[in-house]
Order: structure tokens, then C-alpha cells, then sequence
């Protein structure tokens, strides 16, 4: 197989904001070796939502299994060892993948170390305290595995589109993620991978078709998510403010049109990032 990109993270252009500085990692698929260049781009549009046209599909679900393998085995040491924690943060718009990323990538992992978090709309009683309330009381202890489906960026996304907040307001809430995911980072060592699963305005409209048309996702339709994606280009505007001023922990731009390509990818990047971690298990400690 040929050399192909594996994930994107954004970065900030002091200079320019409305630029991209994303970090391609492109791997060698026989040895894995990773080498990283930097690209800049002016919006999301001019990222590809799809696997390069040369990527083998059978192959490359044949490594994502050997990864899931592996993460596995990494799961199983960073319950052990209890030193950190990992979030796993997964945005998209509706349609994008987010489900299924948990089922096919993090659900393959023991449920026990696992905790899936699914941010709705605010309750009564969310609401009656800071927009990061809700959020922390569900942060990873260590040893532990959280998962987002979506998250803290809710409250500077569809607020922003639909006009619940403003930008002076956004501005406040940017600084305060910040802070919040390096008080996870520094005081709980939570590693963060933050997924933006990036998929077509064309792949959305032929996913929710099959909702209608497919009687095993009846379950997901939702007839106001028509009326949100009429609202595509507000929303990518937010997501790119959002890449702009909350990346000290980095996006993962992660193509997601094709669903083995976008599974690889994830796998792939906590694989990699858990095993720079260089955990062990503890040792017996004997007595007497």
C-alpha cells in the first residue's frame, strides 16, 4: 500500500486566523512509521471527507482489527497501572459516525473501564449552573476510559448557530474549555483526543434517507435533524472558530464518509498516543 494520511490536527495561525495549520501524519502502512508535515488550508471544505482512492479497504480493516487488539492490551494496563486517564471526545454533525465510533472502536474494549457520556439538551437543572457543570462531574478517573458524544463544545456550536449566544459570550466560554481541559491534562494526567468526524454535506442527506428507508434505523430519526442541516454552513463556520481558539489540546480532523477508513483512524491515534505513555503493570508486592 501506498503512503496515506492518517489524521489532521489543528492548530492555531497566530498570524492569520481564518488558516489552518494542520499536522498530517502519514504512515507507511507495512511498518507504521509515522513523519508529519504541516499544511495550511482555509476552511473544512478543502479537507476530503474520504480515504485516499489508492487505500486498500480489506487491508485496512484488516490492520484496524490488529489495532483494536492492541488497544485492547492498552486498556487493560491503564486500568491496571491507574496513572491516567483517557477522554475521548467525538463532535460530528448529525449523521457523522458518532455512534458508530463507539460501538466499532471503543466498544470492542471491556465495558468495565468504559464510560460513554451522550450530552442532550440541558436539563432544568444543568441550567442553573455553569455550562461546564455538567461536564466535569462525568471527567475519567484514573484508570478509566470517558467518552463524549459530543461534549463541552455543544455550548459554543449549536448556541452560537441558533443565536443563544453571542460572541463576547463565545469568547468567555473558549478561554474557559481551555482552562478546563488542562486542569484534566496537569491534575488528573487525562490524555485527550478530541475526534472532529468530518463527513459530506451529500454523505449526511444519503444517511438520513436511509433512515427512512431502512426499518433497523427507524430508531434514529429525528425530524428536526432536516431543519439543522439546512444550517451546514453556520455550522462549519462555528466548528472552525471553534479549531481556532480551542486547540491546546488538538483537533483530529478525521475524514468520515467511509466508516472502515474513519474507524482506522481512531484506533490508530490512541494506539499510538497510549503507547507513548510506556505504562507497565504494577509489580506484586509481597508481604513479609
Amino acid at each position: 500500500m501506498k503512503e496515506l494520511p492518517q489524521v489532521r490536527e489543528r492548530t492555531k495561525n497566530k498570524s492569520q486566523l481564518i488558516n489552518f495549520c494542520f499536522v498530517i501524519a502519514v504512515a507507511k502502512v507495512q511498518r507504521l512509521h509515522l513523519m508529519s508535515q504541516i499544511f495550511s488550508m482555509s476552511t473544512l471544505k478543502d479537507i476530503s471527507t474520504k480515504a485516499p482512492s489508492e487505500l486498500d479497504k480489506k487491508q485496512t480493516k484488516d490492520e484496524t482489527a490488529k489495532l483494536l487488539k492492541e488497544l485492547n492490551e492498552l486498556q487493560n494496563v491503564l486500568y491496571a497501572e491507574s496513572k491516567h486517564s483517557v477522554l475521548v471526545i467525538l463532535q460530528g454533525m448529525d449523521a457523522s459516525g458518532k455512534d458508530g465510533a463507539i460501538k466499532k472502536v471503543l466498544g470492542q474494549l471491556n465495558p468495565q473501564g468504559v464510560v460513554v457520556t451522550s450530552f442532550k439538551t440541558p436539563t432544568e437543572e444543568e441550567l442553573k449552573h455553569d455550562f461546564l457543570w455538567r461536564v466535569h462531574q462525568h471527567a475519567p478517573a484514573k484508570g478509566m476510559i470517558g467518552v463524549f458524544n459530543r461534549s463541552q463544545y455543544e455550548d459554543v456550536l449549536i448556541t452560537r448557530v441558533h443565536g443563544w449566544c453571542d460572541d463576547a459570550t463565545a469568547e468567555k466560554r473558549f478561554h474557559a474549555i481551555n482552562h478546563f481541559e488542562e486542569l484534566l491534562s496537569v491534575h488528573n494526567s487525562t490524555q485527550i483526543f478530541k475526534f472532529y468526524l468530518h463527513i459530506s454535506r451529500e454523505e449526511q442527506q444519503q444517511r438520513f434517507e436511509e433512515r427512512l428507508d431502512d426499518p433497523s434505523k427507524y430508531y434514529k430519526y429525528n425530524e428536526n435533524d432536516f431543519k439543522e442541516a439546512e444550517l451546514w454552513d453556520k455550522y462549519m463556520q462555528m466548528y472552525e472558530d471553534v479549531f481556532e481558539n480551542c486547540n491546546t489540546v488538538p483537533w483530529n480532523i478525521i475524514p468520515a464518509d467511509q466508516n472502515w477508513y474513519k474507524e482506522y483512524l481512531i484506533a490508530k491515534t490512541l494506539v499510538l498516543a497510549l503507547k507513548d505513555l510506556k505504562m507497565t503493570y504494577p509489580q506484586l508486592n509481597k508481604i513479609g
